[in-house]
Parts: structure tokens; sequence; C-alpha cells
């Protein structure tokens, strides 16, 4: 009663703090956990917008392991993941210890490094699909015409088609990655550094043992951050292969892509609610294995 009536300043704190958490709880609860738990119990029943929702159990969930589909695109996913995820690592890094070595015009290189992570990924999608196109259009076929070199079909072949749309993926999230890796680099004292110069350390010896070790918590993040995106791609192939969603005989098909065209194109709410519960929990095992096993030893 005290909290109502005559409360001290400290009641008072407390109830006006959480008077202003209400609208942010209220909004997460009404925005992101309520529809979260409502796809839970959509992927249990048949829905298509039209006739009221009727519980089937299992059903999508059966449907979906003996679905041939499924599987082709799960493997694509896992194919962006875990080609993606170790090629973006390994190039934002290399840039970013070197970029952070450079002097000259180094704002300047840094914002046009993270240029194309703020550009539309729509507009960026149809630039790279111009790049794709055969001769005499598309800027790629046409450098190899040139060379003498026969033309590549980028986006219509079952072998090509994912590293293609792969290929501007990663590039446009280099950007974000090199910020990251240089705010880490850049928070290590530069004592070690020191110390190993005295001593004569090698540059390689200081990058193994001095600079990824202190790098942990960067990479961790950035390793998360980026499987989470890649497992999620989307604008990318939907933008690249608008004739042919997916690419040919879904070579390049993500689970994104797959939940859009089951709910949008078939209307198949229910079975749609089921992958994506599926895509929720990769996203939250291949998080959990990773923090895990990157997780500090120390």
């Amino acid at each position: 009663m005290g909290l109502f009536h005559n409360p001290t300043v400290e009641q008072r704190r407390t109830r006006w703090a959480w008077t202003f958490l209400a609208l942010p709880i209220v909004f997460y609860v009404v925005v992101r956990f309520w529809p979260t738990a409502d796809a839970f119990v959509l992927s249990f029943e048949k829905w298509n917008l039209l006739k009221p929702r009727e519980f089937v159990g299992w059903k999508n969930y059966v449907e979906l392991w003996n679905d041939p589909v499924f599987w082709k695109v799960f493997r694509n996913t896992f194919a962006y993941l875990l080609i993606g995820t170790p090629i973006s690592l390994v190039l934002s890094f290399f840039v970013a210890w070197h970029l952070d070595k450079v002097r000259f015009m180094h704002g300047t290189i840094r914002a046009l490094y993270f240029l194309p992570f703020m550009t539309s990924a729509v507009a960026m999608a149809w630039v790279w699909r111009w790049f794709y196109q055969p001769v005499p259009i598309g800027l790629f076929n046409n450098l190899l015409s040139s060379f003498g070199f026969s033309q590549i079909k980028f986006l219509a072949s079952t072998t090509n088609a994912l590293p293609s749309v792969l290929a501007p993926a990663i590039w446009a999230g280099l950007g974000f990655q090199i910020i990251i890796f240089m705010a880490g680099l850049r928070a290590i004292p530069g004592s070690y550094y020191e110390a190993a110069r005295i001593d004569g350390v090698s540059g390689l010896t200081v990058l193994w043992e001095i600079t990824l070790p202190l790098l942990k918590p960067t990479i961790v993040f950035i390793v998360v951050f980026s499987s989470i995106g890649f497992l999620r791609i989307f604008d990318q192939v939907f933008n690249m292969t608008t004739n042919d969603p997916g690419g040919p005989l879904n070579a390049t098909k993500p689970l994104v892509l797959l939940i859009y065209q089951t709910a949008f194109a078939s209307y198949d709410m229910g079975y749609a609610a089921a992958q994506t519960v599926v895509l929720f929990l990769i996203l939250l095992a291949v998080s959990l294995l990773q923090l895990y096993i990157m997780r500090d030893r120390v």
C-alpha cells in the first residue's frame, strides 16, 4: 500500500521507471513475442487466410520431412553459411588489419568500404545482376570476351548460380565487419606490441599470439552476426533470380525464400509457419553452438 499512499522517494523512482518501461515492454510483447508464439501454434494448423484455422497436429512437419525441395533448400542455406561466413571473416580481417596501418586518407578509405553496407540491397542486387548478364550487356562477360575467353552462365547455371549470388552478399557485409574489426584492433593496448617489438617477436607470432586472442570477443560477435545474416539471406536471391526465383532447379533458393513462396504464393500459412519454426531452431542452434565453441576458456 505504501507504493500508492505516501510513497517514498525510492518508491516513486521505481513507479516512474516501470511507467516508462511499460511502453517498450508492451511493444515487444505485441510485435515480437506474440507473433513468435503464434507462429509456433500456427505450425500445427492448416490455414489459407480464407478459411478458419484447422488443427492438423504434426502433419506440416511430416510433409516438410518428406519434401525433397525442402532438403535442397536446407543444403543451400547451409552452403551460404559455411561458405560465406569464413570468407567474409577472413576478408574483413585482412582489410581491417592493413587499413589500420594506413594514415593517408584513412577516413575516406574506411567510408568507401562501409558504403556498400549502407546501399539498398535491392539496388545492389540489380546492379550485380547486370554485371552477370551475357554479352553485350553484362560487364563480366564483356571483359571475358575482350580477352578471348568464353562466356560464363553466372545465374543460369546450377553450378555457378549460388556462388554468383553469394559474392555480392559477402561484398555488401564487408564494410560493417571491417569497422567492427578496426574497433577491436584499436582497443588492443599498444604496450603489448611495444613489448613484442623489444623482444624481437616476428610479425606472424604477434598476430597469432597477441592480436587474434585479444580479438576473440570481436570475432565471436562477427561470426554470430554474419552467420545469422547468411542463414536469413533473401534480398540478393530474390532480386537476382526474379525470372526464375531460387535459380535453376532451386540451385540458389534459401529457406527464407521458400517460406516467402509458401506463404504468399501458395497461401499455405501453416506449412510456412512450420518452415519458419525450423529456421528459428537452426538460427538458435547455430548461434549457441558458435558461442559454445568460441567461448573464453581462460
